[in-house]
């Protein structure tokens, strides 16, 4: 596994040329972060996923010209941060989470209730649960969370 040193990653806004790499890190996150939703389900998805994304406010993290995750945002809600398996637990979803921070006083985001990892990463950066929901569309479990500003 290749180990990226966090000081020498740049957070940028998305380009349209990023969206290829993107998009795959998208579709094997979920993939992976989401065996108790069908493969089906992300694939379907991942067309619409790819029109959507250059129409809200992304972030990509980037080292030696390679994308290495990415966070997207609409109106204070982030849509998810989404990271390389190769780079994961390396402190990049962290970069992209802080840097959402120092430009919104407060964010909100859902995570599925059984995506325990996650759950733990977004209590651990300051996110509080406010409810605690089902996902009509995957019939699965999910908790809204809040972070504010101190």
């Amino acid at each position: 596994m290749t180990h990226f040193e966090i000081e020498t990653v740049t957070i940028r806004a998305m380009q349209e040329q990023d969206l290829p790499a993107v998009l795959e890190i998208w579709l094997s996150a979920n993939l992976q972060a989401h065996d108790f939703i069908p493969e089906e389900y992300w694939k379907g998805n991942l067309s619409m996923v790819g029109q959507l994304l250059p129409q809200a406010e992304v972030l990509v993290c980037e080292a030696q010209g390679k994308i290495l995750g990415f966070s997207g945002l609409d109106q204070g809600h982030i849509a998810g941060i989404f990271v390389d398996a190769a780079a994961r637990s390396q402190g990049i979803g962290k970069a992209l989470l802080e840097q959402w921070k120092k430009s919104y006083a407060q964010l909100t985001l859902c995570v599925y209730e059984k995506n325990k990892k996650a759950l733990a990463f977004y209590e651990r950066e300051g996110f509080v649960v406010t409810q605690k929901q089902q996902d009509e569309e995957n019939n699965v479990t999910e908790y809204c969370m809040q972070w504010v500003r101190a």
